[in-house]
């Protein structure tokens, strides 16, 4: 069977606490999604979604960016990049305009957009998005695409994602030096709910929950389009460093315990099992000895799990702090869905449903052609949104309406053929 054709190339980095990813991704004739290469290493120099070192963090997308380049067989210039740090907050604004009765016309959703630019009030930060989510006609609201119907009045619900300036600014001049062009910086829970959303989730009301390394970002959706955001200073690499002071080892043995030992519920078979600290092969010279180890070293696993349910005590206590916040109850939707690298933990989606008092599902990427294992997990979530919101083409009313090329001017010679030229059109 032949391969499907490649009509356009995407390729995306998401720079996270814990590691940075990068995915190249093709649009085939069809219009289907192919991963054709991936590749993710170690983070270095971000802290908190923040850039903390610029070489360092440079290196790392540099080398995430060439090991996808090599399974994909094809090299790229321009990259969409995630942020979950700057300081994200989300806000809607709303437009409206008379249409008089007549039927809607390309030019009156132009002007209509045109016109929510005035509405934006950035206070001095930077617009990562300026996205109209759905029309209103005469009351009537949830309007994909006017065109061609009647109405007096016409409103658009505006979506806009703001960040702090200068992280920003660092982010991107971290991925430049990379030597590539950044197509646009997409906030983390707009990437993550391209890909673990569905249409009528967004329509009903849904929390989307990003449990990443070090940042946790709590985001809305009613109606459509997400109605706000927080972001929380809270993530798992916190209940790895919980393990790692509680039992006295290193940070690499407590997030190995973590993941292949750890849950987010107790068991009553967790006091007779005992978890190896050090993995088959670890160094034994200079390698610590647990707090309460057995002389094999080995930690009872219920003091894990201990461990680890009361990190999780603080982070759904923020969370329903967050929710509560933003408004999030029973007239808004109920369903709370979990997605990062941190929801990976077995049994956290019923630990947060208990917490939480709503329902709780694990949000994972859609599957699609030619991606690995590896990022078919939640952990990949905002890496594959990234590529998904790239190929969705998102309007920004920012790019709306004529696009002006640089004044050029005209002297001596080239002002007199300049007038004579514009006098032969006319006339």
């Amino acid at each position: 069977m032949a391969a499907p054709r490649i009509t356009k190339v995407f390729a995306a980095v998401n720079l996270g606490s814990f590691r940075v990813s990068a995915i190249i991704a093709g649009l085939t004739e069809q219009g289907e999604m192919v991963v054709m290469g991936s590749g993710h290493r170690q983070s270095q120099g971000i802290k908190r979604g923040y850039v903390t070192d610029m070489v360092a963090a440079t290196h790392s997308v540099r080398d995430a960016i060439e090991r996808a380049e090599k399974m994909a067989n094809a090299s790229v210039q321009s990259v969409w990049i995630g942020c979950s740090g700057a300081g994200l907050a989300s806000t809607t604004a709303k437009v409206e305009v008379e249409i008089g009765g007549r039927r809607i016309e390309s030019d009156d959703i132009e002007h209509l957009l045109i016109a929510g630019r005035e509405v934006i009030q950035p206070d001095g930060r930077t617009v990562l998005h300026a996205q109209p989510a759905h029309y209103t006609l005469d009351g009537a609201d949830g309007v994909p695409n006017p065109k061609g119907l009647h109405a007096e009045r016409l409103a658009v619900d505006i979506h806009v994602m703001l960040a702090d300036g200068a992280p920003v600014r660092n982010l991107k001049e971290t991925v430049e030096n990379a030597h590539l062009r950044v197509e646009a910086v997409v906030g983390s829970p707009i990437a993550a709910g391209h890909a673990c959303l569905s249409a009528e989730e967004r329509e009903l009301g849904v929390a989307l929950i990003e449990f990443g390394a070090e940042v946790t970002t709590v985001s809305i959706y009613f109606g459509g389009i997400m109605l706000g955001m927080q972001a929380i200073a809270f993530g798992s690499g916190d209940i790895t460093d919980a393990i790692a002071s509680a039992f006295g080892i290193r940070r690499y043995q407590a997030e190995r315990l973590k993941c292949m030992a750890g849950s987010a519920l107790a068991s009553p078979a967790d006091h007779r099992e005992m978890v190896p600290v050090s993995a088959p092969g670890d160094p034994e010279q200079g390698s610590p000895v647990a707090r309460h180890a057995d002389d094999k070293n080995r930690i009872p696993r219920a003091e894990l799990v201990s461990v680890i349910t009361q990190q999780l005590g603080v982070f759904t206590d923020e969370v329903g702090r967050a929710l509560k916040a933003l408004g999030f109850n029973g007239k808004r939707g109920q369903q709370v869905v979990l997605t990062g690298g941190g929801a990976q933990l077995p049994g956290l989606a019923d630990y947060a449903q208990a917490a939480l008092g709503r329902p709780v599902r694990i949000g994972s990427p859609p599957t699609m052609l030619g991606l690995p294992p590896g990022h078919a997990t939640p952990s990949s979530s905002t890496l594959v949104g990234l590529m998904l919101y790239a190929a969705a083409d998102p309007v920004d009313i920012r790019k709306i309406g004529p696009s002006w090329g640089p004044t050029q001017s005209y002297s001596g010679l080239g002002l007199i053929q300049r007038i004579w030229h514009a006098m032969k059109d006319y006339f």
